[in-house]
């Protein structure tokens, strides 16, 4: 910026404009608050059937993300315009008064020069004494403000430049409240690709300083976007392929550096594939082009003399963080393809494919990186809409499954269809209701089926896969228990799901018995049961209009159902032929106690978790708003309570509220207790009318009776069971 530019500045246009977008950034505050609590929050709760339940509700949810982001993209550019012009305006006022106080203090004249210059002279002669200094620290002064000013002008140009690049099509994500912050992450990003360029020459200091670098920033997506950018996609896959080779056998506070870096460097690069500037289309398209490209850190090395493969990289990367959905779905489609071509039968052949030749361990902890489907799958687990897509292939999902039998896998693979049917992340805290569509209720109906076949179908079930095959459970309470309960007990056991009857009966009688078998996976299921029925018990006995039959009837199916669930759980542990030793013990507890506790977090937080069944197909308008609310959380809460307070470990023969230790007639009394509790909790906070505690006890207590007898008739029927 030259100094009559900055002399004469009008800021007036840049003054309406930053008016201009803070009447957007008002708007778009009440548009984005309609689209959110009101278009989605309806389409969420709505039971749509046919196109509606796919397409409009998909465009829907996709609608309301686009009005955050233009929320948060013209939040960011008002912001920085406000600050620039801010800037600027000191910057000319800064300049004036130094060209003042040149004049009548010190007697200097400045005169702007063609092509941008200036000049100070002496505006009076002869020159006092000491003028020629003056002059040098006047001409100095001015030149520090016109360098501010034309940095604050450039730097905010690159920034709004960068942020519009973003997106092609609607809107970024990209949040900065101000130029400085914008404009220093362009910097770092400058600088980080820069260093990346050659990990040999990294220093132990430089590559401390990027793993801090990315530590602060892998969250900012102008930072990430524009650091994988400059450094270009083939040069990412052999930057952390040199950094692996170099850093191998890492031990100590090196190796957790090392993993920290890791973590750092993946979820940057995933905050980067959300763009879609024409820097990251480029690193997209070239990632995918060096796919089968070998990478070497040092090509004379005779124990590695094939190299990592692109993807053993690109997949290395991918352990952490949200990466977008249309590169995952082109990375996946080509790294599919290849695993799913050796000969022979469903899901063999690839453990061979990737762990033939000694490569580098690409990953810093428990995996060596080599099968590339385990950082796939876990990019997957964080992203439930790609899961989907990517299960919807029906000899994907078959091939995947089967492949878990081969190779080491099984937990990534199960942790990304928990993902695909449940609709929320690996470690993504459930803050709202997301109703499972029919797409998710079909993959959950296929899950069931593969765990459910006799003689195969158990193996699928083990510690790496437990704990997810039981959250799927626990996630599907609501259609498991109309599964069971058949048809007619619609108006019993609410849903939101888009296909509440989708599941088939004789598989989840079946899924439930083998994922019972895993501690996690059963501490899942009687979590998710308890929590469903204690929900359900107290809508019924709050609202006794949603059933349009005596509110006992509703009571005895609950409980009978409770039953059922809790009598197969019950009959899978005796079966399995659980020891009562302290160790078994432990086991089963602390994975109880897990579950319970992450369950009551969720509770806590106000999301109605089993309650979430009855927002927005109850016939009660109190009853979904009591329910969205979290209002039916109190009693879930209280039964998640008893079951971490009845584990009190004293050794072997402990006689706890659910012994694991496969004695049914305590499964059963637990299963009898945590129903009439909640039951009787209900009634007294609701005081209900039609409903006695004594009399309800013994409803229960029947009913509990009943389902028992009948999981075990039901099992017989469906399952090859050891012999008494």
């Amino acid at each position: 910026m030259d100094l009559e530019a900055l002399r004469h500045a009008n800021f007036s246009a840049l003054s309406t404009a930053i008016t201009d977008w803070s009447t957007v950034v008002k708007n778009l505050k009440t548009l984005e608050k309609r689209s959110r609590d009101d278009m989605k929050a309806k389409a969420d709760k709505a039971n749509w059937t046919g196109v509606n339940a796919t397409v409009s509700r998909e465009f829907i949810a996709k609608t309301a993300g686009e009005f955050s982001d233009a929320l948060t993209q013209a939040t960011s550019i008002r912001d920085i315009l406000r600050d620039t012009h801010d800037e600027l305006v000191g910057y000319r006022d800064e300049l004036k008064k130094a060209l003042d106080d040149g004049f009548e203090k010190d007697k200097l004249s400045v005169y702007g020069e063609k092509g941008g210059g200036f000049r100070v002279m002496a505006a009076v002669h002869p020159e006092p004494p000491g003028t020629q200094q003056k002059a040098d620290a006047l001409r100095d002064n001015i030149q520090r403000i016109l360098n501010q000013a034309t940095t604050s002008d450039s730097t905010a140009a690159r920034v709004l430049r960068a942020i519009a690049e973003q997106a092609d099509y609607g809107f970024s994500g990209v949040k900065h409240g101000d130029r400085d912050s914008a404009a220093d992450a362009l910097n770092k990003a400058d600088a980080m690709a820069k260093l990346a360029k050659d990990a040999k020459k990294m220093s132990p200091e430089e590559l401390a300083e990027f793993q801090r670098t990315l530590a602060q920033y892998k969250d900012d997506e102008l930072f990430a976007a524009t650091f994988a950018s400059k450094l270009g996609g083939k040069e990412t896959l052999q930057f952390w392929n040199d950094v692996a080779e170099l850093h191998a056998g890492a031990t100590g506070d090196e190796l957790k550096q090392l993993q920290s870096l890791q973590r750092d460097l993946s979820m940057t690069l995933a905050n980067a594939t959300l763009s879609d500037s024409d820097g990251m289309e480029k690193w997209k398209q070239k990632v995918l082009d060096e796919a089968t490209t070998a990478f070497r850190t040092n090509a004379a090395d005779p124990l590695r003399p094939n190299g990592a493969m692109g993807y053993q990289v690109m997949s290395s990367l991918m352990h952490h963080g949200k990466y977008d959905a249309e590169f995952l779905d082109a990375y996946g489609k080509q790294l599919l393809k290849m695993d799913m071509a050796p000969a022979g039968l469903t899901g063999m052949g690839t453990n061979d494919l990737w762990k033939a030749g000694n490569i580098t361990d690409l990953v810093f902890g428990k995996d060596d990186g080599r099968d590339p489907l385990v950082g796939y799958m876990k990019a997957l687990s964080h992203n439930p809409e790609a899961a989907l897509e990517t299960f919807d292939d029906k000899k994907v999902f078959e091939h995947m499954l089967e492949s878990t039998r081969y190779t080491d896998r099984d937990g990534a693979v199960a942790h990304a269809l928990e993902a695909a049917v449940t609709g929320y992340g690996d470690g993504e805290k459930a803050t709202d209701v997301r109703p499972h569509s029919r797409e998710q209720v079909a993959l959950m109906k296929e899950v069931m089926h593969a765990v459910a076949q006799p003689e195969t179908g158990a193996e699928l079930v083990n510690k790496a896969t437990g704990e997810s095959f039981g959250d799927m459970a626990a996630a599907y309470m609501p259609e498991i228990s109309r599964s069971i309960a058949g048809e007619g007990a619609e108006s019993i056991f609410w849903s939101n799901s888009q296909d509440p009857d989708g599941l088939n009966k004789l598989d989840t009688t079946r899924f439930l018995y083998e994922t019972a078998r895993d501690p996690m996976g059963r501490a899942a299921i009687i979590v998710g049961e308890s929590v469903y029925t204690a929900s359900s018990l107290e809508a019924h006995i709050a609202q006794p209009e949603l059933f349009d039959g005596k509110t006992e009837d509703a009571v005895t199916a609950i409980a009978k159902n409770a039953g059922i669930i809790e009598g197969i759980v019950g009959h899978s542990v005796a079966d399995a032929g659980i020891t009562g030793d302290l160790e078994a013990e432990k086991d089963a507890n602390t994975a109880l106690k897990t579950k319970g506790d992450v369950v009551k977090s969720i509770l806590s937080a106000g999301v109605g978790v089993g309650t979430v069944a009855l927002v927005g197909t109850a016939p009660a308008v109190a009853a979904t708003a009591a329910a969205a609310s979290g209002f039916f959380g109190g009693i879930a809460g209280m039964s998640v309570d008893r079951l971490i307070d009845a584990q009190q470990i004293d050794g072997a023969l402990d006689q706890a509220l659910y012994d694991t230790a496969g004695d049914l007639n305590d499964a059963q009394a637990s299963a009898n207790h945590q129903t009439q509790e909640s039951a009787v909790k209900a009634i007294e906070e609701h005081g209900s009318k039609e409903l006695t505690e004594g009399a309800t006890r013994n409803t229960i207590r029947l009913a509990i009776e009943d389902g028992w007898d009948a999981s075990d008739s039901m099992l017989e029927d469906s399952h090859a069971r050891p012999a008494a």
